[in-house]
């Protein structure tokens, strides 16, 4: 598994050197909402909005909305499948030529496992994804053309580590640091096959089993779908988990 990942980075950043000729280095922050509520032992919903703005709070970037069904197995498995609606906005140095709107079926894979004091989880994604296309006309305005249809895979590792006790408690500040690639696959894609790349590490409080804030920094790599134009953006991230457990009621 270590090796898929170290190759799959290794891929994306060499074939990112010998393609891009053009960066462009910008700040955002995001602005995030997590929950994974349990209905019974094996299954639940999953939650989440993202708040992406640039220019401090001033401009949007992106509005992300996600949900899903969640299926809990043995030995930290959880299988996901959902629907996620995503506004993308022109913003920075490379804007997009019009705001557009993004549906997204994915489906993923997870898995957790406990090595010494540190918590290891390894996320698959997959996404097939409808895009809105919008095309100039004579006069300057857009017009908007077919839906675009494309398919994306993930993968990312993160690793969570407490630091103010020798395991994960309440009451426990710790560290998490993660790294995901994104590649396109399939039908339409062109230059970009390498996508995308996040790097993340941030400072966690855990209240309690259900809740925990996060504040870290984001660098995220995105390479455009001619190949030469990119995106380096460094971006704040503020992250709130908040977890129901609707079992509870029913054991009362």
């Amino acid at each position: 598994m270590r090796t898929f990942f170290f190759i799959v980075c290794a891929v994306f950043e060499l074939g990112a050197l010998r393609a891009q000729k053009e960066i462009a280095n910008q700040q955002n922050t995001w602005l995030m909402y997590f929950g994974n509520h349990r209905l019974t032992d094996h299954w639940g919903f999953n939650t989440e909005y993202q708040w992406r703005r640039t220019d401090g709070l001033e401009h949007w970037q992106q509005s992300l909305l996600r949900a899903g069904v969640d299926f809990y197995g043995k030995q930290g498995l959880q299988l996901t499948a959902g629907y996620a609606w995503i506004k993308t906005f022109p913003y920075g140095e490379q804007p997009v030529s019009h705001v557009n709107d993004e549906h997204r079926i994915w489906q993923q894979v997870l898995m957790k496992s406990i090595t010494g004091r540190c918590e290891i989880q390894h996320r698959f994604r997959f996404e097939q994804r409808l895009l809105e296309n919008w095309v100039v006309i004579e006069d300057g305005n857009y017009l908007q053309d077919n839906m675009l249809y494309r398919q994306r895979a993930r993968y990312r590792v993160m690793l969570t580590v407490p630091l103010s006790k020798n395991q994960m408690a309440d009451k426990t500040l710790f560290l998490t640091a993660s790294d995901e690639v994104f590649i396109g696959f399939g039908k339409g894609i062109a230059k970009n096959v390498l996508d995308q790349n996040r790097l993340a590490v941030a400072l966690g409080w855990r209240f309690n089993a259900a809740c925990n804030i996060q504040l870290g920094y984001l660098n995220q790599y995105i390479i455009k779908k001619d190949g030469i134009h990119a995106e380096r953006n460094h971006t704040l991230i503020v992250g709130v988990t908040y977890n129901l457990d609707f079992r509870k009621k029913q054991d009362d």
